[in-house]
């Protein structure tokens, strides 16, 4: 368990390291394209200050755009228990807890650090799982909390806007002329470059924003796993979701990532980029664990 928690963390690093690399690369070329250093900072302080608005706000956002209503322990007092005693075990504070009504097994926990931590169930979720399966999941969230993901992910996501808005302009200033190449618009290499940069840019942004996505699923089941030393329970949970599904009858593709399974419906575009692993890669993963704990 140690080993497979241990390698999830390396690989996001690395990861991140080579999105860090490229949003710099990107920035470079915007630098050298336009000639104008403080445009460059311009932008870059425009999606920072935008991913920080939205790391901040986000956790109410995202509680709110997904129906969540809060609870208190006497409204369930099985949830609250089971989400109380993996806090413990865990040594993080109690986190807020939050209902959607929905008959669709599913979970998400957010929140920007555990100070600020809120997971939620939807009622589907309470309705099929036993509660070994129930603390396999929430153990499962309670470890994005334990490791930060949110924080993770929003840094990805500054890096993704800084990217976007980068190429955005690059091409913006390629088609419509600008810069210190305004005598060169015509010369078919910039064209050729500048198209590239916009077409290239944000989808390898996003791949690598899903990469890491992906990667810390794999890492919150590990750490799920450690908590309750019992990956049985998250497996059993993850099989009972594979058959019944997980997609939530209000679809929101901002909030997607967050999810224990994926929320979207299996014929939506947004599904062609997954911000999931295949439940079955996870269940092999943790049957790994189980034999090599």
């Amino acid at each position: 368990m140690y080993s497979q928690i241990a390698s999830n963390k390396r690989r996001t690093v690395l990861i991140m390291f080579v999105f860090m690399v490229f949003a710099g690369l990107l920035a470079w070329f915007f630098d050298i394209f336009t000639g104008s250093m403080s445009l460059t900072v311009f932008v870059l302080i425009f999606a920072v200050t935008y991913a920080a608005v939205s790391y901040f706000a986000g956790s109410r956002l995202s509680l709110a755009l997904n129906g969540a209503h809060e609870i208190q322990k006497a409204d369930n007092p099985r949830l609250w228990r089971i989400i109380e005693n993996l806090a413990i075990t865990d040594g993080l504070p109690m986190p807020r807890v939050f209902v959607i009504d929905d008959p669709a097994p599913n979970a998400f926990a957010t929140g920007r650090d555990p100070d600020h931590a809120a997971v939620c169930a939807t009622s589907g979720l309470l309705d099929i799982m036993d509660d070994t399966e129930l603390q396999g999941v929430f153990a499962h969230e309670l470890g994005h909390v334990k490791n930060y993901d949110i924080r993770v992910s929003m840094v990805a996501f500054a890096l993704s806007a800084i990217i976007s808005i980068l190429a955005d302009v690059i091409i913006r200033m390629v088609w419509f002329g600008g810069g210190r190449r305004d005598k060169e618009d015509n010369n078919p290499y910039i064209l050729a470059v500048g198209i590239i940069a916009v077409i290239l840019a944000p989808i390898v942004a996003t791949l690598i924003q899903l990469a890491i996505s992906r990667r810390r699923e794999y890492l919150a089941d590990a750490t799920g796993a450690l908590t309750t030393r019992y990956p049985e329970g998250l497996i059993s949970a993850l099989q009972k979701i594979e058959q019944t599904g997980s997609v939530l009858k209000r679809q929101n593709t901002a909030t997607a990532h967050f999810f224990f399974a994926n929320p979207l419906r299996g014929h939506s575009i947004t599904n062609l980029f997954s911000t999931h692993p295949p439940i079955e890669a996870r269940i092999a993963r943790l049957r790994d664990m189980g034999t090599h704990a």
